[in-house]
């Protein structure tokens, strides 16, 4: 298949082809949900589906394990074979399956002994609660198959082989759904049946995943690799991310599900209606939202490329074209929910239910009031996915939080507690949350646009070639690295000791070829440079790239300044590598004097880049960053001063060559 341009291909054609894959596998979990909601709603009855809505946390609690180690082991991977570390991308994978298996075991024991008091808080009702404890014990026993396929899913996608991954799951879903009505119907075993259906399924995607371990191609694994060790904590961070954002929506349906009992018992609905029926459109309403991920998701590394490459008239054609078609799938389903509810809520429930014609009424009023205007949430999703690929991690995050958060929960209490609307002020707080949501994130979508230029052009090419280095002295073959304290003077060290042997200076200029690297825009990946400010994986690919660049500058002499050069070049026998420090006095009066730091916070911003380049230095070596044992020299700039310090390991250095 022809490799897509991401700068030059249509932009209709991009969006299809890296957008459909994504929404499909999005829908998979969706959809098996989906099933068996049905069925139970067909077999048992509303009190069947309420139950699977209260076991619900507990899955997205196996789900947001999963993707702690998954994420995080995938994307350990990445960093390790981008830095050409084969041995130890083995072990994070190998390490990563023990973690699994062991953290599995002992959450579903503990979720096992302690279901009974779960269901409860997540607000099981008396007469769902044994339907709850049948169901839930089983899907418990399933969790360890569970959360271990889905781990080595994202692994098996970072290994190169996203359709096995995608295979793996949609028989798993089949299964289900080809079981489902034999164990309810045919063996008459209710939600045991809907959930030993479930179980069967994701044991043979266990299986089907399990087969992949022999089949990865980017590493060997070994005994030796199947060891735990402090490493296990870089993975955990790399995945914390996801976690969280699980966590967020496992506090939205916890409070959501006590909600619609504790308010729903006071009316003619009863307690366990609203809770089944939330359940149930909740579900449906997960279509809408896989699907405007998806999309969102898919079009990521068009964004991403064309942000960095300077095409913005491309991105701003993308986000048009994202928005427009978000906004046309959200429509639809508003269309479906305002003018079908009767229709979509039949499909969960028997008409001879005795509790059919409450059902119905109650999913009519839930989708005429809080999904009346569901397609709102196109803006927030969409903005929430795409400006992250403009680099806005942190604001990415915060709009993402805005609706279920900062805005949906406070509004319920205040109308269901202060202004005493009961049920119907959670209900209206949906509505609500959506229109202000959706105006909190114009101004936030607008803004993001608007600072989008109208630049044709991508970032000049940095050519990595001899015609670089014309002033190079022919008879120097040293790469110097020089690692340095902030203030002590170590930029003007280097640049005047690149003077003295003619050979080039490689500092501001790393940034310029690892955001070419990258993709990204130079302020971008300035902003980052030499920190480790967050959990989020573009820390290592920033780090991939910069390693990348770095083992390119050392193919010829040259002085190469951070980044933690000293290790990444640790191999090479014509490093030399030094340290640079100095006194606090002194690194004020510098920061002052040529930084234009601020004296009255100078030893406040000092102290703070100082600790972040640390941080960074001892992430990605393993090392303590001040240990001499790291170094070949090591100069307190103080007691010479920044000439003289330069003369003075330019003199070293030409005695070793003579």
């Amino acid at each position: 298949m022809k490799k897509l341009d991401l700068g030059k291909e249509k932009i209709s054609k991009l969006i299809l082809a890296f957008s459909i894959p994504c929404v499909i596998s999005m829908l998979i979990n969706s959809i098996y949900n989906i099933v068996d909601q049905i069925f139970i709603g067909k077999g048992v009855g509303t009190l069947g589906n309420a139950s699977t809505n209260v076991i619900f946390p507990l899955i997205i609690i196996f789900n947001a394990t999963a993707g702690l180690i998954g994420n995080g082991a995938s994307a350990n991977l990445s960093l390790r074979l981008g830095e050409g570390k084969k041995n130890e991308a083995s072990k994070s994978i190998a390490q990563a399956i023990i973690l699994t298996i062991v953290v599995s075991i002992i959450l579903s024991m503990i979720s096992y002994i302690f279901l009974p008091k779960l269901v409860y808080i997540f607000g099981c009702t008396k007469n769902v609660y044994q339907y709850a404890i049948d169901y839930g014990r089983i899907i418990i026993l399933g969790a360890p198959f569970m959360i271990t396929y889905s781990v080595l899913s994202n692994i098996i996608r970072a290994d190169g082989s996203p359709k096995y991954s995608m295979v793996m799951l949609v028989i798993g879903a089949i299964i289900n759904i080809i079981l489902d009505p034999i164990f309810i119907f045919v063996f008459d075993m209710g939600v045991k049946g809907g959930a030993v259906a479930t179980v069967i399924g994701q044991v043979v995607s266990f299986v089907i995943a399990i087969l992949y371990i022999k089949k990865i191609k980017s590493v060997n694994l070994t005994k030796k690799d199947f060891r735990l060790d402090k490493n296990i904590f870089r993975i955990l961070s790399l995945g914390l991310s996801s976690f969280i954002t699980q966590l967020t929506i496992l506090i939205l349906f916890i409070f959501m599900n006590n909600i619609m009992t504790k308010y729903g018992s006071l009316t003619k609905y009863g307690a366990d209606i609203p809770l089944s029926v939330y359940g149930v459109i909740s579900k449906i309403n997960s279509l809408f939202i896989s699907t405007v991920l998806g999309i969102s998701i898919g079009v990521q590394p068009i964004i991403g490329f064309n942000y960095g490459s300077g095409n913005e008239l491309r991105v701003k054609e993308t986000l048009k074209k994202v928005l427009i078609i978000n906004f046309m799938i959200g429509i639809l389903f508003n269309i479906l929910f305002v003018l079908f509810p009767k229709e979509i809520a039949s499909i969960f429930i028997s008409v001879s239910d005795p509790n059919y014609e409450l059902f119905i009424e109650f999913a009519i009023l839930m989708c005429h009031t809080f999904l009346l205007v569901c397609f709102l949430n196109a803006l927030e999703m969409t903005t929430s996915i795409t400006i992250q690929s403009l680099g806005k991690v942190k604001k990415s995050t915060a709009v993402s939080f805005i609706r279920q958060i900062l805005l949906f929960i406070p509004i319920s209490l205040l109308l269901c507690i202060v202004f005493h609307k009961g049920i119907y002020g959670v209900l209206y707080a949906g509505v609500i949350a959506d229109i202000l949501c959706f105006i909190i994130t114009i101004f936030i979508f607008r803004s993001e646009y608007i600072k989008l230029g109208n630049n044709k052009q991508g970032i000049d090419e940095v050519p990595f070639n001899n015609a670089e280095r014309m002033n190079q002295n022919p008879y120097f073959d040293n790469v110097i690295t020089i690692s340095r304290e902030y203030g002590s003077g170590g930029r003007y060290v280097a640049q005047l000791l690149a003077n003295l042997l003619d050979i080039p200076c490689y500092d501001a200029e790393i940034i310029r070829l690892t955001a070419k690297e990258l993709g990204f825009t130079k302020d971008f990946v300035e902003k980052y440079d030499e920190t480790r400010k967050n959990f989020y994986a573009i820390d290592d690919q920033m780090f991939i790239a910069e390693t990348k660049v770095i083992k390119k500058l050392s193919e010829s002499p040259c002085i190469i300044v951070g980044r933690c050069a000293d290790y990444i070049l640790k191999d090479n026998k014509n490093v030399t590598k030094v340290f640079l420090y100095s006194d606090d006095t002194s690194k004020e009066k510098r920061a002052v004097q040529y930084y234009d730091c601020d004296p009255s916070k100078v030893k406040k911003q000092i102290h703070k880049i100082n600790r972040e380049r640390l941080a960074h230095y001892e992430y990605y070596t393993n090392r303590k960053w001040k240990d001499l044992n790291n170094y070949d020299l090591m100069f307190n700039v103080d007691k010479y001063g920044v000439q003289k310090t330069a003369e003075n390991i330019a003199a070293i250095l030409n005695k070793e060559k003579l």
